[in-house]
């Protein structure tokens, strides 16, 4: 755990500007800067850096935040990690406290495992430069048309043929036995004596999320040899379902394109990056996992599975359509032409091809899935049966309420069906599912008598991640499934309060707001306005953000100083909404800039009392709406009656309100 005094001086040091100019190239435009955005492809710029203020915001994609943020965002690092990268930036020591021994003990293991893979990774690649590496691996490389800037960037090495040449190399840089057995690199044989695991191969290291070398895949060049490639054996570093080839590489482009292609081999991974498609991954010789899905989905929710056209390939994609679709993401498939791979099929055609094959020939995940399967049943009606009862089942893992209705109605236009034929099955089928898992908890529950397996992070360090730690999806989609009615009035009131939550409300002395005994802060007024009916924003993110800031706001912090304190805070959602909310260039949806007043203070008094009144307005439509929900779902006489007289009153409400805000007259 970081000191929070540590923490305080890690953000006070950081400079956005700094922090930023390290990713991006940054031109100054008066006080502040701008660039063409990491986040999103643009030819204008729109992405500026405000340094007075610390914080970053494109008005083209709407990514904003601190420089702590900008890490988190850009480099997909959690919290913790995004400020370790700070103090080493700028030279600030982190003591860490409340370590036990074991943890000591643990986390001095796992640096020493990591030491020991980074020297084989260098010891690989020193080796592919010269001798039987130059005439053998380095030749197999350049005979599979990978150059030598993809040799170096993806670090590329060779295993050389003796029984113990790294292992003897470690030895005399100071690197201990049980470290190498331990990292996967050396097997000890009975007689005790080591021996290397990698011999005469063709090296592909494997690195985790944050870019260090964690694993390593070895290819034979001999034809007689059965075990194609060797793998390293899962370590304290590395859990093999929960790592992906490439990962390291591909993250920033993932997320910039949000989307992630995935393929099977360690050659069509280099070669597709090579080729200029760097959002591609591969599973590290494994069938695809669930942790492998959800590691893909902390960068995006789409999935474009580019598997071999061959019948294992084929029910490979099965298989990973059903593992994408729980995590709630989005498969489509794609396959190349008969005899190709993506390795093979990069070699024949420029980027732009590969680019125009993809978008034209991707297929929904469940739509590929029902066709095969379709091709397969042919006229039996047994089999087409079971058929349209496993496409039920595929769309029963789909969480989302809404794209398993969509599902269920297309598949059942496909089949002639009637809906409610696919809907009771999916019902069913998801009421199954729950109460497998419902037993399969009770019986971890059961289990844990000692103390289970705990998550790892992207090191293989053991350590459960906290949502708060992880880097933060987008504010509309954390909002999705939330009050949508209340959504825009609710981000029109935290707008002004995280803009001018400190400046004074002077109303006229003949306005109904007029305070007698001394002007308001615009803060005051919101709040008073909310609390006197006892009422709490409907938007989680927003909420949050409203009692962090008054959280601050009663220590008596200034304005910059709440503002900033929520863009660094560990609540990354409340620092998401402060950073889109209290930039300069947001427009408020009640007031037009070109239309302003004089003054600041001017038009806020018109203008905070009116957004009030619209959020009120909103209220009252989410009520209407739900009134009218319950009336057409049908209740009892005197229910009704109940509901139609609340209705009446919330329309004498509704009336009065849009008369002070001037759309009816009186």
């Amino acid at each position: 755990m970081i000191p929070k005094e540590t923490v305080d001086q890690i953000l006070d040091t950081a400079r956005i500007e700094e922090v930023i100019g390290d990713f991006v190239t940054l031109k100054r435009r008066g006080s502040s800067y701008v660039a063409c955005c990491p986040f999103h492809n643009e030819k204008t710029p729109s992405f500026h850096v405000t340094p007075s203020k610390g914080i970053y915001k494109c008005f083209g994609c709407g990514k904003a935040g601190s420089a702590v943020g900008f890490v988190m965002e850009h480099e997909h690092m959690t919290y913790p990690e995004a400020l370790r990268y700070l103090a080493r930036k700028y030279n600030i020591e982190i003591k860490e406290e409340e370590e036990t021994a074991e943890q000591i003990a643990a986390r001095q293991r796992s640096e020493s495992l990591m030491a020991v893979s980074e020297f084989a990774r260098q010891y690989f690649c020193d080796q592919l430069k010269e001798g039987e590496g130059r005439a053998v691996g380095y030749r197999y490389y350049r005979g599979r048309h990978i150059e030598d800037a993809t040799i170096e960037q993806w670090s590329l090495g060779w295993a050389p043929s003796g029984r113990a040449t790294l292992v003897d190399a470690a030895r005399a840089a100071g690197y201990k036995d049980e470290y190498l057995v331990a990292a996967g690199l050396a097997i000890q044989q009975e007689d005790g004596t080591l021996i290397d695991k990698f011999r005469e191969r063709v090296m592909f290291p494997i690195h985790s999320v944050s870019g260090r070398v964690i694993a390593f895949s070895g290819r034979t060049l001999k034809a007689d040899n059965p075990a194609k490639y060797v793998n390293s054996p899962e370590t304290e570093i590395y859990i093999k379902s929960r790592n992906l080839l490439g990962i390291y590489f591909a993250k920033s482009e993932i997320a910039r394109q949000d989307r992630c292609i995935l393929v099977e081999g360690n050659v069509d991974v280099v070669m597709m990056h090579q080729m200029g498609i760097t959002n591609v991954v591969a599973s590290c010789g494994t069938a695809l996992t669930e942790e492998q899905v959800r590691l893909i989905k902390k960068f995006t929710e789409n999935v474009t599975i580019m598997y071999d056209g061959d019948k294992a390939g084929l029910h490979a994609a099965i298989r990973a359509i059903s593992l994408i679709l729980k995590e709630g993401m989005n498969p489509r498939v794609v396959f190349l032409p008969d005899g190709d791979d993506p390795d093979s099929f990069s070699q024949k055609h420029t980027l732009e091809e590969i680019q125009d094959y993809i978008r034209d020939h991707e297929q929904d995940g469940i739509a590929f899935k029902t066709n095969l399967l379709l091709e397969e049943a042919g006229d039996d009606p047994l089999k087409k049966a079971n058929l349209i009862n496993e496409i039920a089942d595929t769309v029963a893992d789909i969480p989302d309420a809404i794209k398993r209705q969509v599902y269920v109605d297309t598949v059942a236009r496909q089949f002639s069906i009637e809906s409610d034929i696919i809907q009771d099955r999916v019902r069913k089928t998801r009421e199954k599912q729950s109460l497998e898992e419902r037993i399969a908890r009770d019986r971890e529950q059961r289990r844990r008598g000692t103390p289970g397996q705990a998550g790892y992070d992207d090191e293989g360090r053991n350590s459960v991640m906290a949502d708060s730690d992880r880097p933060s999806a987008t504010l509309e989609r954390r909002l999705l499934e939330e009050d949508k009615i209340l959504a825009p009035a609710e981000r029109e009131l935290l707008s002004f309060i995280l803009r001018y939550g400190r400046s004074p409300l002077q109303f006229e002395t003949d306005s109904e707001f007029y305070d007698p005994e001394g002007s308001q802060t615009v803060a005051d007024f919101i709040d008073a306005a909310l609390s006197g009916d006892d009422i709490s924003f409907g938007n989680k993110a927003y909420e949050a953000t409203y009692n962090a800031y008054f959280g601050l706001y009663d220590q008596g912090l200034e304005q910059d100083s709440i503002v900033l304190a929520l863009l660094n805070g560990e609540d990354r959602t409340v620092a998401a909404v402060a950073a889109d909310l209290s930039s300069e260039k947001y427009e408020l949806t009640v007031h037009n800039f070109t239309d302003a007043l004089t003054t600041t203070d001017s038009w806020l008094v018109t203008y905070v009392p009116r957004a009030i009144l619209v959020y009120h307005d909103k209220r009252i439509s989410a009520q209407q709406a739900d009134i009218s929900r319950k009336l057409k779902a049908g209740v009892s006489p005197d229910e009704a009656v109940e509901l139609m007289t609340r209705l009446t009153r919330l329309n004498e409400i509704k009336k009065t309100i849009n008369i002070k805000l001037g759309r009816l007259k009186k």
